[in-house]
């Protein structure tokens, strides 16, 4: 598949198609690393305007960490470590999540992405979410500690 129409289906205004685009390449991802070769395209999206576009690069992205053998994580860590505090708190959750499944798949990151947890200032969001972010933030937290 050409990069153009990767980037057309995960920006496609018809979300239910694009989040099953994703769930197919995040299954898929599971069992082997065919779309690791797109990488940089999953990357490119983490800025892309639209929150669920940013959502579903992070699900991808989780889900490649493990073959990630090129180290191109080392690069881009710190463009999904901004999305912990996204303007949209379900990207900030996703995000976390994220993050927490790439620290399981590549322990050498589990530091870093504690740190960055540590240091996110969730007070940019309503009580009721940043509550929730927080419960997120700790609960990733624990897991990565927890080997």
């Amino acid at each position: 598949m050409q990069k153009e129409e990767i980037l057309q289906r995960l920006t496609s205004k018809d979300n239910k198609a694009a989040l099953e685009f994703t769930k197919q390449i995040v299954s898929e991802s599971m069992s082997g690393n065919w779309w690791y070769e797109h990488f940089e395209v999953f990357h490119f999206l983490l800025s892309h305007p639209g929150s669920f576009v940013r959502n579903r690069a992070l699900m991808i992205l989780a889900a490649l960490a493990k073959w990630d053998e090129n180290e191109k994580f080392d690069e881009m860590l710190d463009d999904i470590f901004k999305l912990i505090t996204d303007p949209k708190p379900i990207t900030s959750r996703q995000c976390i999540g994220s993050l927490c499944e790439i620290g399981r798949s590549k322990p050498e990151y589990a530091e870093k992405i504690i740190s960055a947890f540590k240091n996110a200032d969730v007070s940019v969001y309503k009580d009721s979410m940043r509550n929730l972010i927080e419960k997120d933030i700790t609960g990733a937290i624990k897991t990565l500690t927890d080997k």
